[in-house]
């Protein structure tokens, strides 16, 4: 099994329980085809670098997570078919990039604990 990371932008227009229960939806296809997620991140909405449908700010996630390559198409065209997202990026870490997503969270999960 390979370690990906996928970030996905949502549309602003939506509430927050409407963006948790889009997350949720992803995560449980992940989970369905035998991926494993190892971290979630909500970064909230933030304002983008340039319009995107005429919309200048998303909700941003990020779900890091192990799986079969052939699990990566049908999360892609999850996010295809789902008008809530605006933009997707998913990315197969290499050993270093997975020892940096590592530390990443280590050193996230102790400022949360201070």
């Amino acid at each position: 099994m390979n370690q990906y990371e996928t970030v996905f932008i949502l549309t602003p227009v939506l509430s927050d329980d409407q963006m948790k229960e889009t997350v949720a939806k992803f995560k449980t296809l992940l989970t369905d085809n035998g991926a494993e997620i190892v971290n979630e991140e909500t970064w909230g909405l933030k304002k983008m670098a340039y319009a995107i449908e005429k919309k200048s700010t998303g909700f941003y996630c990020l779900l890091e997570f192990k799986a079969e390559p052939s699990v990566i198409k049908t999360l892609e065209t999850g996010y295809r078919r789902d008008e809530k997202v605006i933009r997707f990026m998913t990315v197969k870490l290499d050993k270093y990039a997975a020892q940096y997503a590592e530390k990443r969270r280590n050193k996230l999960s102790k400022k949360e604990e201070a």
